[in-house]
């Protein structure tokens, strides 16, 4: 992979959380969270939002990378492939009609031809007004190529789950034990009948912070958006410190969700990740607009 030059990304909005031991993954919900087992953590920063469309573009702008979406495919690659599934895009979220059996995720994730981080949505879409949303089809080489560019890193599934988690052990939520109460808006999940009819204000990503912080003072641990790689690093942020390896091994994923947000807001593992890039910035009202082209 090509490796990018520092870019002038200030580091003052990370917290640092001071590590430790703590229980990883959960032996009472989904299979592959399974076993719960104790890992020690050393202390690490991290940012307290994800990576927004704004932010992504000023890296993109300064290196002219093309994310994976936006590459097309080599039909040497995948002799076998149908032409019209050889062209860049990614796999959109496309709410149903009515309800359907969970058990067949193609009744709502659409392959989208097009679709990459400029336009989330496919063909005729834009990011113009979701400059503070967080940047999505963002596969992990290209956070790793961010990550590279903005002069930090990657961190592994246990450092992004140690964060998550604020501080809580054995908690099923960032905010604690309990589901939210009606009224209450502690995260960006699905809320309403998935995946045909959402709540009013849900349904969609939201700017960055619009839901409250969690322990440590981080953003958006749980929701707001959907990542697609079944094991390894999940969400993908960004800390200061030496990296450790990982504690599984790292898949790279192309799709990630656009409109979808997590079904359940789980503080317990990052298998209910996500595929956005976590790294805030300082001083971006200093910076011009997001270039949505």
């Amino acid at each position: 992979m090509t490796a990018y030059s520092a870019g002038a990304i200030a580091t003052t909005d990370f917290a640092h959380i001071g590590g430790g031991d703590f229980v990883m993954g959960s032996k009472e919900h989904y299979p592959e969270e399974a076993p719960a087992h104790g890992v020690p953590v050393d202390a690490f920063s991290i940012s307290r939002t994800t990576v927004t469309n704004r932010e992504y573009s000023y890296f993109v702008r300064a290196t002219g990378y093309r994310t994976v979406a936006e590459r097309p495919l080599d039909p040497a690659e995948f002799p076998d492939a149908p032409p019209e599934n050889l062209q860049p895009g990614s796999m959109v979220f496309v709410g149903t009609s009515g309800p359907v059996n969970l058990k067949h995720l193609s009744q709502w994730w659409e392959w989208t031809p097009g679709a990459n981080w400029r336009r989330p949505f496919g063909r005729g879409s834009t990011i113009r007004d979701r400059a503070d949303h967080p940047v999505v089809h963002v596969a992990y080489e290209d956070a790793e190529a961010y990550a590279t560019w903005a002069g930090v890193r990657l961190p592994s599934e246990a450092e992004w789950e140690f964060a998550a988690r604020g501080g809580l052990e054995g908690q099923p939520y960032t905010w604690g034990h309990d589901p939210e109460l009606p009224g209450e808006r502690m995260a960006n999940c699905w809320h309403g009948d998935f995946p045909w009819r959402s709540t009013r204000g849900y349904g969609s990503t939201a700017p960055v912070g619009s839901f409250p912080a969690n322990g440590y003072g981080l953003f958006d641990m749980a929701g707001n958006v959907w990542g697609g790689p079944p094991t390894g690093i999940r969400d993908i942020e960004m800390s200061t410190d030496a990296a450790p390896p990982p504690t599984r091994p790292v898949e790279h994923a192309r799709p990630a969700s656009t409109r979808q947000i997590s079904s359940a807001c789980p503080a317990r593992s990052s298998k209910a990740g996500r595929s956005s890039a976590r790294m805030a910035t300082a001083g971006a009202t200093d910076r011009p607009p997001v270039d949505p082209r």
